[in-house]
């Protein structure tokens, strides 16, 4: 049996995940690990499963939320934003089977549809597909219906690739987390999730950075939820020495699953079934291309050759400190996600102007859904 947590239960999680229900999921074997890890000694593996309610308002993650913390000390959530992308991807998966080991992924929707291949191998490997928002545009900077259209349309962006529905699970970009939003998502029965010790691998040139921030960032806090990019070289460079050293320094691996999965919303999935299908039209005319598009385009029209680069917006200040104090939690300022290629700035340039202020009704479902 897998142990239930709930924001109903915050008060008391710990004596939930204390139950013998979770001593039943402590091994590898029990966890469903295939028994060829089981002979791996040196492999991190899963302590235990968490199986995620969120019927009622959930969300995690100390750095913003206070509502729950079901880590035991020296456990640890390993969780991967803004993929999926094959170049990094791939190695981050392959080095997670290798310690047969399990994570969750918040995929961004354009991401999804554009390699729909890699979404249902994740799956396939046991890990957990969550959302990051449709174009990873930061929520705070559009209006209330504009950003519950970001969110849906990830959703079933997300799902139409995979083939089925995600997890109910949800991260948001720049951690940028407006009330109305989080408002929707409870009322769509969707997990807030955000983080303990940010790895910031978007501002590492290698792999070792990586490493050694989370490692200091362990220290600090204990345990946590682990924030990784997929799209990121640093990340995919470093995540095998990591699991590496999380093993040697005694760290135990949380692996949180849904209790259902989430349900879609037809407007949407219909949309979204478009986007995939102009995404297999446009690989199918480019059979030779190389998937290294980190935002790719859903206008009609070829992708570009460099990757796009997606901004937060003028109205949210930005500073070269890394954290702000917000609500007596340290939250990461809102920052622009990097491109894993020097080749983004020219687009990035391109994109600018039209990312300035907010955006309206018909400018949304233009640059969304133009055809």
């Amino acid at each position: 049996m897998r142990s239930i947590v709930s924001a109903a239960a915050c008060l008391i999680a710990a004596a939930v995940l204390a139950a013998p229900a979770a001593a039943e999921r402590s091994t590898d074997a029990d966890a469903g690990v295939p028994p060829s890890c089981a002979e791996r000694p040196n492999a991190l593996g899963i302590s235990r499963v968490v199986e995620v309610d969120t019927s009622i308002p959930t969300r995690f993650g100390n750095m913003q939320y206070k509502d729950i913390d079901f880590l035991n000390p020296g456990e640890v959530v390993l969780t991967f934003d803004d993929g999926p992308l094959r170049k990094y991807s791939l190695e981050v998966l392959n080095a997670l089977e290798a310690h047969c080991t399990k994570a969750t992924f918040f995929m961004v929707g354009r991401m999804a549809v554009n390699d729909p291949a890699l979404v249902q191998e994740i799956d396939r490997r046991g890990h957990t597909v969550g959302t990051h928002t449709w174009s990873h545009r930061n929520l705070g900077s559009l209006n209330a219906e504009s950003a519950e259209k970001e969110v849906e349309l990830g959703v079933s962006a997300v799902s139409a690739a995979l083939g089925k529905p995600v997890a109910p699970f949800f991260r948001f970009p720049y951690l940028s987390a407006p009330g109305s939003v989080t408002d929707h998502l409870h009322e769509r029965h969707v997990g807030v999730f955000s983080i303990d010790v940010d790895s910031i691998d978007y501002r590492a040139k290698s792999g070792d950075t990586v490493v050694d921030r989370i490692l200091k960032g362990l220290k600090r806090q204990g345990k946590g939820i682990l924030l990784f990019h997929d799209i990121q070289r640093s990340t995919a460079g470093g995540i095998s020495e990591l699991l590496d050293r999380l093993k040697a320094e005694g760290y135990k691996v949380v692996h949180i699953v849904p209790k259902a999965p989430i349900k879609t919303l037809p407007e949407y999935d219909e949309l979204a079934a478009k986007e995939l299908a102009r995404s297999a039209k446009s690989a199918a005319a480019r059979p030779l291309a190389k998937r290294s598009i980190v935002w790719p385009i859903s206008n009609g029209q070829d992708v570009p050759a460099e990757p796009l680069v997606i901004k937060p917006l003028r109205s949210h200040k930005t500073s070269t400190s890394e954290t702000d104090e917000v609500a007596g939690a340290t939250v990461p300022k809102v920052r622009p996600t990097t491109a894993p290629s020097s080749e983004a700035a020219p687009a990035a340039e391109r994109q600018t102007s039209q990312n300035e202020g907010a955006e309206s009704e018909s400018d949304w479902a233009e640059r969304i859904f133009a055809n």
